[in-house]
């Protein structure tokens, strides 16, 4: 691309002027010239590619991973981010697929009595009333009524990462508020059925640190399932029958009606509703102004970047190794976000805003 600079040269001139005496007398004039220069400038418009993935601290490099987090932007002339896409990719049996893919494949025998998980280092998973087959499971709930009424309900708790099921008979009193519901793995209550991740940020040893809890009340974080989503809205003060409208069911009177089993992603909507979300925030950015998503700059982050700007490894007392932010959010996502914020960075490296050297490798 070519652009018309216009320089102002500054000249210095120098007169002789001779008169009538012996020696001439010199005169020194500043004379200023514009002078437009026609400069070749690379463009950058482009769609650039990044990469974080898991193992990089450890020495693994990109084509041997097996998780990664690739990063597609779009930017114009001007350096505005006008298409933006983010993937979580995992390998498995020789196949890539995205996490974010929320097709599920799900079925429910409500005759089934949801037993509870053995919880802590001796994991052993309990009785379901479900059959889950899907990529991920993060913030997923499903539900079914029966022909007599019977309601069968799963929801993915946020924080322990334990599906939570409850089984709710014909008769049953819908009125029933939340607060009053127990999640200890009480019979009647929701039960803990089945761990979907081990690295949930509460990893109950034994049910009973539940106690006197609810769906909405096991950490602070379970905000974010009444922030946003099928749940906004809701709290512990919501009834049953609230919460069961919320995800498709329709009553008839007090009589909720029979429903095939029917799924979905509460929250932000899950890995996908999450990296959608932050593929909204980039779009309109300019890549001059936004040169990472997690702003280093703050105490808790910063003092977790070691030598090699590598974060979440070598921790200075009163950092984090996670870069996470449910209440204000970090690039409009729930997530952590230090790896996506690699994989970002990285795709400003292939753009030339960053260098490599520059780029903080987040924890994956």
């Amino acid at each position: 691309m070519k652009k018309i600079l216009v320089l102002i040269i500054t000249l210095t001139l120098v007169f002789a002027l001779s008169a009538c005496t012996a020696e001439p007398e010199i005169i020194e004039v500043e004379v200023e010239v514009e002078v437009e220069v026609e400069v070749e400038v690379e463009s950058l418009a482009g769609t650039y590619v990044g990469y974080s993935w898991k193992g990089e601290s450890s020495g693994v490099l990109l084509e041997d991973a097996t998780q990664k987090v690739e990063t597609i932007l779009t930017i114009d002339n001007n350096g505005l981010i006008t298409d933006a896409q983010m993937l979580f990719w995992k390998l498995s049996d020789g196949a890539w697929y995205t996490r974010q893919d929320s097709t599920s494949r799900i079925s429910v025998d409500l005759g089934v009595d949801p037993v509870a998980a053995t919880p802590g280092t001796s994991y052993a998973k309990g009785t379901s009333m479900f059959e889950v087959d899907t990529h991920d499971k993060m913030s997923l709930y499903s539900v079914a009524v029966g022909a007599d009424g019977t309601v069968g309900l799963l929801i993915v708790e946020p924080v322990t990462r334990y599906q939570f099921e409850i089984k709710l008979p014909a008769g049953y009193d819908f009125s029933t508020l939340i607060s009053a519901i127990p999640v200890d793995g009480t019979a009647g209550g929701f039960i803990p059925t089945v761990r979907t991740s081990s690295s949930g940020l509460m990893k109950p040893e034994a049910w009973t640190e539940l106690d006197g809890d609810n769906l909405f009340s096991i950490s602070y974080f379970d905000h974010v399932m009444t922030d946003a989503g099928v749940f906004d809205g809701l709290s512990a003060s919501s009834t049953i029958k609230e919460l069961l409208e919320s995800v498709g069911v329709i009553f008839t009177g007090s009589v909720p009606n029979e429903m095939e089993v029917a799924y979905g992603r509460h929250s932000m909507g899950g890995w996908q509703g999450n990296y959608e979300a932050i593929a909204e925030y980039l779009i309109g950015k300019n890549v001059n102004d936004i040169t990472s998503l997690v702003d280093w700059s703050v105490e808790k982050w910063d003092g977790a970047v070691n030598d090699d700007n590598f974060f979440g490894i070598d921790l200075e007392a009163g950092a984090t190794k996670t870069a996470q932010d449910s209440a204000d959010l970090i690039a409009g996502a729930t997530v952590r976000m230090s790896r996506e914020s690699t994989s970002f960075q990285r795709a400003l490296v292939a753009a030339g805003i960053l260098t490599e050297e520059e780029v903080i490798k987040g924890r994956f």
